[in-house]
């Protein structure tokens, strides 16, 4: 233990010293929170639209002003002619087309139904389910208030206006606040990388200024070395979360509904996953530019693959299989399902179970294949 505590202090004096590594450590991952936070928005807005007008009543007159209303829809034409919107969608002036019939009016009065049209732009395709949720939401509000209204009229058979009424419950995150699941999945982010880039980067260094020869010829053990070297990064990673989950809840008034302590012992074997990648890939590599580059390379296929951008239900079957051997995405899921959904042990044991054999087999490979070398 004596070893280990010298190694530990001597790992901590050579990173308080290094004045590039403090703002990599401190400054950077405040800033990608702040920056991604308020970035990586799924609410999209300012979606342009061309409103093919072929009844000109005061009903249509209605259902464009409550798209404009709505606040996510601008106008961009407001045409009677279907052939002047196909234009404006393949130029992509406009991101959809609404299509109003001839008689909207008329035949939503007699025959208590009417179709409408609407034409989207899918190149991009979240941005065309997004935007076509908008709007089947704006249309069953009109619907509703002009059911009421009828219903409201003398003249008005009740039997003629029953239809299918639809409530719709957002459980977890009732108003769909991106924040409450992008933020926690940054924070994972943040985690990964002080764990796998710094340590990575801070063994081959070692090798690069010569350094890693002098304490090989020590009678230094290669545990002793490994835990001494890994160890202070383990620490500064859970500060990292401790700090991100502060920021979080200040200014993304991020909710705790589950408990802190699960995510803490959580990350802690997480990090030794993260931990023992970078050692793993440190004793391939030669220089800091191949140890970032290959650490990089990993990081971004976890991320793909981990459901933070991209639902992991709507993946490929083999790439759900994949997701399986990807510590990122056990993460990420962990942290949501206890923040936001009050998970207990119990609901989050699996993940253990396999974060832990994770570790256990990384840090296993990486300790046979460290050598100590002159």
């Amino acid at each position: 233990m004596r070893i280990i505590k010298f190694i530990i202090q001597k790992e901590f004096l050579q990173i308080f010293r290094n004045k590039g590594m403090l703002p990599i450590i401190i400054i950077l991952p405040i800033i990608q929170l702040l920056v991604l936070g308020f970035a990586a928005d799924y609410e999209i807005k300012n979606i342009t639209v061309d409103v093919v007008d072929r009844d000109h009543s005061s009903w249509s007159n209605r259902l464009t002003g409550k798209l404009k209303a709505s606040g996510y829809f601008l106008i961009n034409n407001y045409t009677p002619s279907s052939s002047t919107a196909l234009r404006d969608l393949e130029s992509r002036q406009a991101d959809l087309a609404l299509v109003i019939p001839p008689h909207f009016e008329r035949d939503l009065v007699r025959n208590q139904g009417q179709k409408i049209q609407l034409l989207i732009n899918a190149i991009t395709g979240i941005k065309a389910g997004v935007a076509a949720g908008y709007l089947q939401q704006i249309l069953s509000e009109f619907n509703k208030e002009i059911q009421i209204e009828w219903l409201s009229q003398p003249t008005a058979s009740p039997t003629r206006a029953v239809g299918i009424n639809t409530t719709t419950a957002y459980w977890y995150n009732p108003y769909q606040d991106y924040k409450q699941f992008m933020v926690p999945g940054i924070l994972v982010v943040l985690v990964t990388m002080i764990g796998a880039f710094l340590s990575a980067m801070n063994i081959v260094r070692e090798k690069e200024i010569g350094t890693m020869e002098q304490l090989n010829v020590t009678p230094i053990k290669k545990l002793h070395f490994i835990i001494g070297k890994l160890l202070p990064f383990w620490i500064i990673g859970l500060m990292e979360l401790t700090l991100g989950l502060l920021l979080a809840w200040w200014i993304f008034d991020l909710t705790f509904a589950g408990n802190l302590l699960i995510i803490f012992m959580f990350a802690a074997i997480y990090l030794l996953v993260m931990l023992g990648m970078g050692l793993l890939i440190s004793t391939k590599t030669d220089t800091q530019q191949q140890a970032m580059f290959i650490t990089w390379f990993f990081i971004v296929i976890f991320l793909l693959l981990s459901g933070l951008f991209t639902p992991i239900d709507s993946m490929p079957g083999w790439a759900k299989s994949i997701t399986l051997f990807n510590p990122v995405g056990w993460f990420i899921k962990v942290i949501r399902m206890v923040l936001l959904k009050n998970s207990t042990w119990s609901d989050v044991q699996t993940a253990f179970y396999a974060i832990t054999a994770f570790a256990i087999a990384v840090n296993g490979i990486a300790l046979l294949l460290y050598k100590k070398r002159i």
